[in-house]
This record gives C-alpha cells, sequence and structure tokens, in this order.
C-alpha cells in the first residue's frame, strides 16, 4: 500500500507574489465579474543589475512595448523607468469582452545604485522586450552608503 502524505503548508498562499488572486477569482465567480472585468493589477518591471569597476549594466523587462512608450530618467544615483501603454478598442458590433488581463496605463520603476551615474555617457538599447542600460559611473564619485537603524 503506497503512503500518499503531502505536506499541508497554511501560510504558502501568503508567501506567494499574487496571494490575492484568489480573491478576484472569488468575486469573479459570484457574478461580479461584469464589474471586475478591467480591474487588473499591473506586473512591476522585472530588472537584472549588474556592476563593474566603470559602468552598472541594467536589463529591465518591458514586453509589447515600443521604444517611443519607454522612458528613461536619470538624477544622480536614481535611475527611474517608466512606460505607458494605451488601451486599443478590439471590440467589434455583436463582441462582449469577456475578460481582459492585458494591463493599460503606466508601468514604473525606480531605484539608487551606490555611486552617481554620468547621464551624458549612458547607452540605452530595447530589443525583444528588454531594455539594456550600461550606466557609466561618474568620476570622482564618492561611494553612496546606506546605514540602517540609529
Amino acid at each position: 500500500m503506497a503512503n500518499h502524505l503531502t505536506h499541508f503548508d497554511p501560510f504558502r498562499d501568503l508567501a506567494s507574489i499574487d496571494s490575492l488572486r484568489n480573491i478576484d477569482d472569488f468575486f469573479r465567480d459570484m457574478g461580479f465579474k461584469h464589474a471586475l472585468k478591467d480591474f487588473v493589477r499591473p506586473s512591476q518591471i522585472r530588472i537584472d543589475v549588474t556592476e563593474s569597476d566603470q559602468a552598472y549594466r541594467v536589463k529591465a523587462e518591458l514586453p509589447g512595448f515600443k521604444l517611443e512608450e519607454i522612458s528613461v530618467d536619470i538624477d544622480g544615483n536614481r535611475v527611474s523607468i517608466s512606460a505607458e501603454t494605451k488601451q486599443e478598442n478590439s471590440e467589434t458590433e455583436g463582441e462582449t469582452m469577456l475578460r481582459r488581463e492585458r494591463y493599460v496605463g503606466q508601468y514604473f520603476r525606480s531605484f539608487s545604485l551606490g555611486q552617481d551615474i554620468d547621464d551624458a555617457k549612458s547607452v540605452a538599447k530595447y530589443r525583444d522586450g528588454v531594455l539594456e542600460l550600461t550606466l557609466p559611473k561618474r568620476k570622482n564619485s564618492a561611494v553612496k552608503k546606506l546605514i540602517i537603524g540609529s
């Protein structure tokens, strides 16, 4: 006889990033789906950051955007990436939208790096839904350290 024991973790859903998804599904199943049809949480811009002696390299996932919809702002050591998408009207005569999961609006991500960036020498490339930034470190810039606690 096989032993079919499974480990029960009551906190598994709390640890998941999208733990409120089940609440959305509950309300949609209770007949509120038409009221909630346009309610979708935006996903965050995912980034990878690497550092060398001369520069930082940032790769940001921005699938489905056109180059002109993306903006990068650099202020000292602070980098802000934003992208905005507009809603397209895809319904035609006789059709009703049943579910809309593609987010319409603005995505935004801002973060600080350890040294100031030389924004005049920064380079951005966008290909296959990935924004790649090469952010040279500013010469004679002191390293900023984060001090936690008092």
